[in-house]
């Protein structure tokens, strides 16, 4: 389990920065931006949903509006708050990271769970995953 943890991040990533020239943080960003129905989100939510702290996502994000991908523009609702916005560069880039993102998290991880009953799977990794009531 532990080498599991420690190296299925990185190739994972490798095989996305080969294909598509994103990192892992940067394709979580990208992704997490394109499910919202606006595309948008407040940097704060944004941080949250995607297990960043406020200073390594505001780096994610001026790195990627240096790119076009996203941008990030005061809040709509209040003026105050920051959100970052996907482009129609970024959603493109996704659009083309993603087939390639699924074969390799296919061939590396699902390929090796014949016998294994995905749901009960994915709902134990998904509470593995979600933030604990302080």
């Amino acid at each position: 389990m532990v080498r599991a943890v420690l190296v299925l991040p990185k190739v994972v990533e490798a095989d996305l920065i080969q294909s598509a020239r994103l990192n892992m943080a940067d394709y979580t960003v990208i992704a997490n931006l394109s499910e919202q129905p606006t595309q948008s989100m407040r940097m704060s939510d944004l941080a949250t949903q995607v297990a960043m702290s406020p200073s390594g996502l505001t780096r994610v994000v001026e790195r990627l509006a240096r790119q076009g991908i996203l941008e990030r523009v005061r809040s709509d609702e209040d003026g105050r708050g920051q959100v970052a916005r996907l482009t129609d560069v970024g959603r493109q880039r996704l659009t083309d990271a993603y087939p390639d993102h699924v074969e390799s998290v296919r061939r590396r991880v699902l390929d090796h769970f014949d016998a294994v009953d995905l749901e009960a799977l994915t709902a134990a990794l998904n509470a593995i995953g979600a933030p604990e009531d302080d």
